[in-house]
């Protein structure tokens, strides 16, 4: 098939997206804290916030092989609008798990309604896709993986983001297993430090947020 022949390193590929979806990012942060929540249905929160991510990744895919990816990679304005609300929505999240877990030590956390499924996949819809930095991965990423003689450059392109896709959605859904099967087990150890834990991934979010928030403007 013409478009397999336009691949090249297929195997090398695969690990490399194995090695980056290994990268702690807000992505598998997000999927996590709703797998780790200890509530019924942990397990389909984390399934429904990887579905969210996910889908995220396809519509870079989509925009990067349509060519609005380089666009967004030349133009600073286009670029700084999708960074800066990223930037504000990852904040947002962190503050919020951060007020979700107490105001301080000795305060009890603020009760937070469960959320929907649709919230849940609509927030880790918007935490994938409002980074421009996964467009602009996609664009640097995947081209490697490309031949030079590939007689259809964009099906290549397309090709190998839905395989990445793939295998990112595999992995993210044993992190959620995983988490669900600790979650189950070490319910009562984690009990008492769940509100630490809490503000620990709000401060990572933030963190998150603000280095996205510092990030430069691709070079044109």
């Amino acid at each position: 098939m013409a478009v397999w022949d336009g691949i090249q390193n297929l195997g090398w590929f695969m690990l490399a997206g194995l090695l980056l979806n290994l990268t702690p990012g807000p992505d598998l942060l997000y999927i996590l804290g709703h797998a780790l929540r200890p509530r019924q249905g942990a397990a389909r929160a984390g399934v429904v916030a990887t579905l969210g991510v996910i889908t995220g990744c396809l519509v870079h895919v989509a925009i990067a092989s349509a060519g609005l990816g380089a666009l967004l990679a030349a133009s600073a304005t286009a670029f700084g609008v999708v960074k800066w609300l990223g930037a504000a929505y990852l904040v947002y999240l962190g503050l919020r798990s951060w007020r979700a877990s107490g105001a301080g030590p000795g305060q009890a956390a603020v009760p937070a309604a469960t959320p929907s499924d649709g919230a849940i996949f609509r927030n880790g819809l918007l935490t994938n896709l409002l980074n421009p930095k996964v467009v602009l991965f996609f664009l640097a990423f995947l081209p490697q993986f490309i031949a030079p003689e590939a007689a259809d450059v964009t099906a290549a392109f397309v090709v190998l983001g839905l395989i990445f896709c793939a295998n990112s959605l595999l992995f993210c859904l044993g992190c959620v297993w995983g988490a669900t099967w600790a979650g189950r087990r070490l319910g009562g150890v984690l009990a008492p430090v769940r509100p630490w834990l809490e503000r620990v991934a709000g401060v990572m979010f933030i963190g998150f947020g603000l280095r996205l928030a510092l990030a430069e403007t691709p070079a044109r």
